[in-house]
């Protein structure tokens, strides 16, 4: 068990996606017995094991559900034929097994200005990893966002080259201007990512002008759907302490619920 503690370590560190799969009850006969474990990747990959067979692999499938959508799950296993016609198993017993994910979402705020910094202090207290990235370096660094866990300073593109799929991602796009906003955002679709939540700062008009740029250039409005603008719950936020927290209450409400509710 100790190289899944410390791939846990490693993945929270790194940012990436993992769900921590456990046994928690064993009746009859069965070839995983309570409290194995076995640490499933985003990309399909295993560390551990909860006891092999085609068992194993519907956990796993188990494991990216929770991935997908960051919630626990619990779910019995019966192992023999009438379950699983084609397995060939006759133990005949039943597994119990919990999926959890273990390495938060990773909230990237482009951005390093007042609400950047508004934003990554309140998400600190949130148990999200936290990445500033701005393309001037005085904005993006440890000694002015001590509570991020990296600042990457540089071009908005090599930022987003940064991020992969973005698929465990929260992106809140929050720069000193439209023409950095816009791009940013061409960056994030040319990248190709697909972030659990991307958000714009700024008003509706800002919004409708940024849109009618990307639609030019031939973004498709099923894209641009995706971009929650205004950002936040409604609570009526006007300082860049309020919007934070805004932010941050609809970000936990989209993690925990699955909605992301109202707009300020």
């Amino acid at each position: 068990m100790t190289d899944i503690y410390q791939a846990i370590v490693d993945a929270r560190r790194a940012g990436r996606p993992a769900a921590l799969c456990t046994i928690l009850l064993t009746r009859g006969s069965t070839p995983g017995k309570e409290s194995m474990k076995m640490l499933v990747f985003a990309d399909g990959t295993r560390i551990g094991t909860v006891g092999g067979g085609c068992v194993e692999a519907d956990v796993a499938a188990l494991a990216l559900e929770s991935l997908a959508d960051d919630r626990a799950r619990t779910k019995s296993f019966s192992l023999n034929q009438k379950d699983l016609p084609e397995s060939g198993l006759i133990c005949g017993g039943q597994i119990t097994v919990l999926t959890e994910p273990v390495v938060p979402p990773v909230l990237i705020l482009f951005g390093g200005g007042h609400i950047g910094a508004a934003s990554a202090r309140v998400a600190s207290e949130s148990g999200l990893r936290i990445v500033v990235a701005d393309d001037r370096a005085d904005y993006a660094n440890p000694t002015a966002h001590p509570t991020a866990d990296e600042t990457w300073a540089g071009p908005w593109a090599e930022s987003v080259a940064r991020l992969g799929d973005a698929a465990h991602h929260y992106l809140v796009i929050a720069t000193r201007g439209h023409n950095d906003d816009l791009e940013v955002l061409r960056a994030v679709h040319q990248a190709g990512c697909s972030p659990k939540y991307i958000g714009l700062l700024g008003s509706r008009a800002k919004r409708l002008t940024l849109d009618k740029v990307l639609t030019d250039e031939g973004v498709s409005a099923d894209w641009l759907a995706q971009i929650k603008t205004p950002i936040g719950l409604d609570i009526g936020a006007s300082t860049p302490g309020e919007i934070a927290v805004s932010l941050v209450a609809e970000l936990i409400n989209f993690r925990r619920k699955g909605t992301l509710g109202g707009s300020i």
